[in-house]
């Protein structure tokens, strides 16, 4: 079960140099139900996601390079790029800030995953985190793909 929240990040006060990062690239091979293929530095993952917002089901299987060019051809969606940074917060909590490129450049969006759906609920984002977009299906990675960047 992945639990979290997604916030519209829009500047961050201090510099993101030190923070672990991996390079990322996805694309959807199936909208529905979501099948995502992901690169993540030099591994590669097959994920399956039910429906949901806050909280959904996911399924996660490592494969190899070759498979994972083999069903990039079969992509529905047009690749999403993005450095993902990993930011410590108190309590355990890791903040993941992508950080867009492509299509998407100038996008920042910050995710946190929770171990209960009571502690997403109660958590309180630190002021830099932005606008909550966690049921903002817009922000989704699939919408993403497809749509680009949501004009508000």
């Amino acid at each position: 079960m992945e639990i979290e929240k997604k916030y519209l990040t829009e500047n961050i006060p201090f510099s993101l140099e030190g923070f672990d990062k991996k390079q990322m690239s996805q694309c959807y091979i199936s909208l529905s139900p979501t099948i995502r293929l992901r690169k993540e530095d030099d591994i590669y993952m097959l994920t399956v996601k039910s429906k949901g917002t806050i909280a959904r089901e996911e399924f996660e299987l490592e494969i190899t390079e070759e498979e994972y060019n083999h069903l990039k051809l079969k992509s529905e969606t047009p690749e999403v790029i993005k450095t993902r940074y990993y930011i410590p917060l108190e309590n355990g909590l890791i903040a993941e800030t992508d950080i867009y490129s492509g299509s998407l450049d100038g996008l920042m969006t910050t995710e946190v995953e929770f171990e209960r759906i009571e502690d997403a609920e109660s958590f309180v984002a630190p002021e830099w985190f932005g606008k909550d977009v966690t049921t903002d299906n817009r922000y989704k990675n699939t919408s993403l793909s497809i749509h680009g960047i949501p004009k508000d």
